[in-house]
């Protein structure tokens, strides 16, 4: 990994109305996600919420890097899914915790592999390196 900077876009827009006050748009590269606040803040639970979207960040990070240590590795997983959850005291994230859930091409590997091979990943992991709660990883 290059010690060099590197910057992350993303378009913000708001675009509040009678209906839902908080609703705006998020793009990030050519994709664009509905927004709103939270349902607790008087938003709409339809649409995505910063804070999803950070549990969502971390959740997607871990996974990368899981995927990419479990290939170096020799491993081939077929599928990853993860029902992440954060926590907040009201004002902050006091945890987030991932629950992945791997499927594995042939026999899955000892335990411990997996085990080291979250651990890898979440060293790795440029957000969960970048946050002051913990990210915790409880496979499933």
């Amino acid at each position: 990994m290059s010690a060099e900077p590197t910057h992350h876009h993303a378009h913000v827009v708001w675009q509040g109305g009678r209906q839902d006050l908080r609703a705006h748009t998020v793009r990030l590269g050519e994709q664009v996600v509905e927004g709103s606040a939270a349902s607790e803040l008087g938003g709409d639970p339809a649409k995505a919420d910063p804070e999803e979207m950070f549990v969502a960040s971390l959740s997607s990070c871990h996974m990368l890097w899981f995927l990419d240590h479990a290939r170096r590795r020799h491993l081939r997983v077929s599928a990853y899914e993860d029902e992440a959850v954060g926590e907040m005291d009201g004002t902050r994230f006091t945890r987030v915790v991932l629950r992945p859930h791997i499927e594995w091409q042939g026999d899955a590997p000892p335990a411990a592999v997996v085990e080291a091979l979250h651990h890898d990943a979440h060293d790795a992991c440029f957000i969960a390196n970048s946050v002051t709660c913990p990210v915790e990883v409880a496979p499933t």
